[in-house]
């Protein structure tokens, strides 16, 4: 196995690398809690700025849909132009936006604060991966490192709403985005201290395609929208096909180009090695699972059983705890059945999670929590086993740009998870589905949707996971 291409020699320890740590668990805590600790100030947001529930929704998806869109574009800068400096400028863009949150007086102005707060985290996310994997050498540590920050920002998820309501009680909401800046602070002075510069050698010389980049992301981008066009609109509709018929063109036209030119942005030939398809089909295989589990579960607690906000939080506590206790036993879990029966392994666990739900969601609670553990327990592994699959199957001078595919694999997924599962349920259940107080008619028709969408969903989820275990099972070339 290589070592990292730096002017340092490889960290032998994780105590060694503890600055470096620091900084990049500090980046990760941001894009975890970028989303959940705003989603409770909406209403709040709503009547301050009178904003209407799209505007609401852009506040969030304009974060999104930026923040996945450009993500492979400056994952394959990084490799050109330094993973350090590209990581830094980022933090800077963040803490820039994040201070202008308290000039904001209009919904527009605060879907653009979002947006460049996307384009920051598009910036600095897949430079977290990259950078913690080429601080060592070893497996182990490798693996140890991008747990113990996974683990940091399983926390920030979990916290977040928490944390959000509770500022909310005595200040203003425009504190819940101020809060990055000394996360920024802590990320810059722990990066700049702690992660040697990039060695020039140890960079992609190739020229950037730029046109392969706007396909790219155009493709990503339209993928990502259309399935809020999807829930919005319906599938009666015909905006959300035209997104989807854009993205197919955009992101056949990209694969094309990228086939075609003397030097891609994206080299499908390393794409297609045995190690990185595999991994990102593994993460592909539990992104899809998990976001169709969540969405379906948020609506079946509050909408189908009634549970208050409050009682159907602590309903996914199951869920809550396994991401965060977890983050100790999965080094070891790793180390005893090796990388590869751990990436395949876990992200079984999320496909068995949503095949429970599928078949016994509707008997009761516990085969719902059943459901979260399973799911949790895998989406814990799977992240970190995966991850560094997919960077030990590309070159030294690309970890940026693999990093960058995985995050991606991760947002299109959870997208397509929630769009398979809101399409079908606005096919099939009849009248408002937030109303409440449904007819016995409403609820048998969100039974049926629930089962129907979960089951298309295991199978899609089940199909890549059979695709990635054979994939990697074949001796590369």
């Amino acid at each position: 196995m290589a070592s990292p291409t730096t002017t340092h020699r490889p960290f032998r320890t994780l105590r060694e690398a503890r600055t470096a740590l620091v900084g990049l668990s500090a980046v990760f805590l941001f894009e975890m809690m970028s989303n959940t600790v705003l989603n409770v100030a909406l209403p709040t947001i709503g009547r301050e700025l009178d904003a209407p529930t799209i505007a609401l929704q852009w506040v969030t998806n304009g974060y999104s849909v930026v923040f996945g869109g450009l993500m492979l574009v400056f994952g394959v800068l990084a490799d050109r132009l330094g993973r350090r400096r590209v990581m830094i400028a980022g933090l800077v863009l963040l803490g820039a936006a994040s201070l202008a949150t308290a000039a904001v007086t209009s919904t527009g102005a605060l879907v653009a604060v979002r947006a460049v707060m996307g384009l920051a985290a598009a910036m600095t996310t897949p430079g977290t991966m990259a950078m913690a994997f080429r601080l060592f050498d070893d497996e182990g540590l490798r693996v140890r490192a991008i747990t113990l920050i996974s683990t940091v920002g399983m926390v920030g998820l979990a916290i977040g709403p928490t944390v959000g309501g509770l500022v909310l009680s005595f200040a203003p909401w425009q504190v819940l985005l101020l809060v990055n800046v000394p996360i920024v602070l802590l990320a810059i002075a722990g990066i700049r201290r702690g992660v040697p510069p990039d060695d020039p050698a140890g960079l992609h010389r190739a020229p950037a395609d730029l046109p392969g980049g706007v396909l790219g992301t155009a493709a990503i981008v339209l993928t990502l929208v259309a399935p809020t066009l999807f829930v919005d609109s319906g599938a009666r509709s015909w905006t959300p096909w035209a997104a989807l018929a854009g993205a197919v063109l955009a992101g056949t036209l990209f694969v094309v180009r990228e086939r075609t030119v003397p030097h891609p942005l994206l080299d499908l030939s390393l794409v297609a090695r045995p190690k990185v398809s595999g991994g990102l089909a593994y993460k592909a295989a539990a992104g899809l699972a998990n976001a169709g589990l969540a969405y379906l579960v948020t609506l079946q607690l509050q909408l189908d059983w009634g549970w208050p906000p409050a009682l159907a939080s602590l309903g996914m506590l199951p869920q809550v705890v396994v991401l965060i206790a977890g983050g100790p036993f999965v080094h070891r879990f790793v180390e005893r059945v090796g990388i590869d029966r751990a990436a395949w392994m876990s992200a079984g666990s999320v496909v068995a999670g949503l095949a429970v739900y599928t078949v016994s969601g509707n008997l009761g609670y516990p085969w719902v929590a059943l459901a979260l553990v399973l799911v949790a327990a895998g989406m814990r592994v799977v992240g970190a086993a995966a991850g560094v699959n997919v960077l030990n199957g590309l070159p030294a001078d690309r970890t940026s740009t693999g990093a960058a595919l995985i995050d991606t694999a991760a947002e299109v997924t959870a997208a397509t998870g929630v769009a398979v599962a809101g399409t079908v349920l606005a096919a099939l259940f009849t009248g408002n589905i937030t109303a409440g107080h449904w007819t016995t008619h409403q609820t048998h028709r969100f039974h049926e949707a629930a089962t129907v969408s979960a089951t298309l969903l295991t199978l899609a989820s089940a199909a890549l996971l059979a695709w990635a275990i054979r994939r990697t099972r074949t001796p590369p070339e």
